[in-house]
């Protein structure tokens, strides 16, 4: 289980980033929402498409859910 979190401002292609904690392009404290802890990137996509529409993995620890 990892503790994972979204990006509050969307990328210029409009999605919100999901990142997993740890991850060195997380966003600024006051920039994320805490999602929560989950076994996979697709619960914690899950989670975040409660809040956006738009959203979608970070390449660099979310690979499997990153699709841009």
């Amino acid at each position: 289980m990892e503790h994972y979190y979204s990006n509050d401002n969307p990328q210029s292609t409009g999605e919100h980033e999901v990142h997993r904690e740890g991850c060195q392009f997380m966003p600024e404290i006051l920039n994320r929402t805490y999602l929560g802890m989950f076994a996979s990137c697709r619960d914690a996509l899950e989670a975040a498409r409660q809040k956006y529409d738009n959203v979608d993995g970070c390449f660099f620890c979310a690979n499997a859910c990153h699709n841009r």
